[in-house]
């Protein structure tokens, strides 16, 4: 493995492919044909483990894998799930777009989950917000990107929402031990925040797609093209692990220090040893939307 410090040239090659990756952030939504196998989903946006269960939240509804794999759909909504992830109480928290002909306004807020996603109510923002992506830590707020203005927000409450910093970014990161440390995944690096959002230092470093923070000296991150990388101080340094199994990564969930959840091109995959190694756990045929 090699460590790495700030290299400009492999950020700014890696900004290239990062870019077309923010760009498939704002992807339609297939015609709902009533047709399509559950293994043809067209794209996954967020990953969450609870109780052992592995949730997928997708363009077609929340999966979990089913005998040999295969995705379940949990509940019945169909939504396109943009951003997803998994409170430290257990409470699922989702942003995105209803299902084709459920009615309602084109984006959903922010909803809320109390039963693993079977049933989900709306918190706040309906209409208004299309959140891409959502983090919080224990004992601190909730934040989400806000796709729709390019703007991070902050809610204690899932109800009243504070405007912080306005950044063009593709997913974000809270820090399990300090709330008010952010990170966002940009075409030229990291962006840092030490002060909730409200500003960001420029970004610098590693480019990479997405990251997740399992554990205080445990940040991971993977680049667009698949290379999996982990920082122990909180994202000045990165170290190559090797490459995630599938082809381009669609998410990536840090459940603790060593345990990853990363999605790719075909399927969910799950490593208990920091990455090093990987067994899928969810088989994926990607649809015919182009993700």
């Amino acid at each position: 493995m090699t460590t790495q410090r700030l290299p400009r040239a492999a950020a700014v090659s890696a900004a290239a492919l990062l870019s077309l990756s923010l760009a498939l952030t704002a992807c339609s939504r297939p015609a709902d044909t009533g047709t399509e196998p559950a293994s043809a989903l067209s794209h996954i946006h967020g990953l969450g483990l609870h109780r052992g269960t592995l949730y997928v939240a997708t363009h077609e509804g929340i999966h979990s894998p089913g005998p040999g794999g295969a995705p379940v759909l949990v509940g019945d909504r169909r939504d396109d799930f943009m951003g997803f992830t998994v409170a430290p109480d257990g409470t699922f928290l989702a942003g995105g777009h209803p299902a084709p002909g459920s009615g309602g306004p084109s984006n959903l807020g922010l909803i809320a989950s109390a039963d693993t996603g079977r049933t989900w109510t709306e918190q706040s923002l309906g209409g208004e917000v299309d959140f891409h992506s959502l983090d919080t830590a224990p004992g601190g707020p909730v934040y989400g990107y806000d796709s729709t203005d390019g703007r991070l927000r902050v809610t204690h409450d899932l109800k009243t929402w504070e405007d912080r910093a306005d950044l063009r970014a593709l997913d974000i990161a809270v820090s399990p031990t300090a709330p008010d440390t952010v990170l966002a995944t940009t075409e030229t690096g990291v962006a840092r925040s030490t002060d909730g959002g409200r500003t960001f230092a420029p970004a610098t470093g590693q480019a990479l797609a997405y990251v997740s923070w399992g554990a205080a000296a445990a940040l991971y991150g993977v680049s667009p093209d698949g290379a999996l990388f982990r920082s122990g101080d909180g994202g000045t340094a990165w170290t190559r692990i090797g490459t995630v199994p599938g082809g381009r990564p669609q998410a990536l969930t840090a459940v603790d220090g060593r345990r990853l959840l990363v999605a790719t091109r075909d399927g969910v995959y799950e490593s208990g040893d920091a990455g090093r190694s990987f067994v899928r756990r969810m088989e994926v045929a990607s649809g015919s939307d182009g993700h």
